[in-house]
């Protein structure tokens, strides 16, 4: 089975990369296509879509990395057939707002849901946007240890000047150093 793993990767850290090695072995993922939101519709980005699709392809250099022009999911899912029936993998608090996605039981309808739980995080609220969906077949939870990074936080970090490697797979350190990238100066990724 395929499994999807999309986002804005601004930048891409070490609990992106976490979630989809544990997806891979829990939910049994013959491969995961790791999906860069040129522009997504859930938030705004500074950085230009080929740099953070750069970022992607050096934090999964064993992963098949796309652009995709597709602001919402389900339009993306559309515009590839392919994926349709492929796992979509996303993190509880993702999942926790997914009814306010656009068409969400249609999404729900062409592709499954991989939701990565952490230790603590109320099971009441999945279990409410399970039972609001009406597909709870559709959904798989795997656990994954939490990870205390974010990627805001991270380019807080960096626009401060700090130094946020122990963060970030050592490919896309070098990167973000190389290129300039988050208050640095972007040069390009080179």
């Amino acid at each position: 089975m395929i499994g999807l793993f999309g986002g804005a990767f601004d930048p891409p850290h070490d609990g992106h990369v976490a979630l989809v090695r544990k997806a891979t072995a829990e939910l049994a993922l013959a491969e995961v296509v790791v999906v860069v939101a040129a522009e997504p519709g859930h938030k705004s980005v500074e950085t230009p879509a080929v740099a953070r699709f750069e970022l992607a392809r050096a934090a999964f250099p064993d992963e098949d990395v796309v652009l995709d022009d597709h602001a919402r999911t389900i339009d993306m899912i559309r515009a590839h057939p392919e994926w349709e029936g492929a796992t979509f993998l996303l993190g509880a608090d993702q999942f926790a707002g997914f009814p306010a996605w656009k068409e969400p039981e249609a999404l729900l309808g062409l592709v499954r849901l991989g939701v990565a739980t952490r230790p603590g995080y109320p099971r009441e609220r999945l279990d409410a946007v399970l039972e609001a969906l009406g597909s709870p077949e559709r959904v798989r939870f795997f656990d994954l240890e939490p990870l205390p990074i974010a990627s805001s936080d991270l380019r807080a970090r960096l626009d401060r000047g700090e130094d946020v490697h122990e963060f970030v797979p050592g490919a896309v350190w070098e990167l973000i150093e190389r290129g300039h990238l988050y208050g640095r100066g972007y040069t390009g990724v080179a």
